[in-house]
């Protein structure tokens, strides 16, 4: 059997050809576009939201941005909301959902949890578009839902 070639040299450049690599200048530092969310990082998002820590925030901005981003978007004074801004971005890139900047900053300022982090981009999707009515289900009839009455043979 022979291999078919798909034209890309590696599996970096097929990636980066399928997922649309793309960069992005963020207070003068260009990243690439997160275009996949990392193994385990909604579970670590979730254990570090309630932290406020420096440590724990640059954690996830080096999981999605990569090294050193951190620190020179510091240096260039991004501020908490600023930050919050550009993580909901991420994430939602990251995600596969294509939100704008302006989208990121109005789920973060809509945000009513406290300052807390915002919810998963994804969640927030799915959430809005569910087709639920709000109102109850329909009662299942007792005749297909109870078990057929066994005889004893004793």
């Amino acid at each position: 059997m022979t291999a078919r070639t798909t034209g890309s040299p590696s599996w970096d450049a097929f990636w980066a050809e399928v997922s649309g690599a793309r960069t992005e200048t963020i207070r003068g530092v260009t990243v690439d576009v997160p275009r996949d969310v990392p193994f385990g990082f909604e579970e670590r998002l979730q254990e570090l939201s309630a932290s406020s820590a420096q440590e724990d925030v640059e954690e996830l901005v080096t999981t999605l941005f990569g090294p050193d981003v951190f620190a020179a978007w510091a240096d260039a004074g991004m501020g908490y909301r600023e930050l919050l801004t550009v993580l909901t971005w991420g994430m939602a890139q990251a995600s596969g959902t294509d939100m704008s900047f302006a989208e990121a900053y109005e789920a973060v300022s809509t945000a009513d949890d406290g300052g807390k982090a915002p919810a998963s981009p994804n969640r927030a999707a799915r959430r809005s578009q569910s087709k639920s009515t709000g109102g109850p289900s329909k009662r299942t009839s007792a005749a297909s839902t109870t078990s057929a009455r066994k005889t004893s043979r004793a």
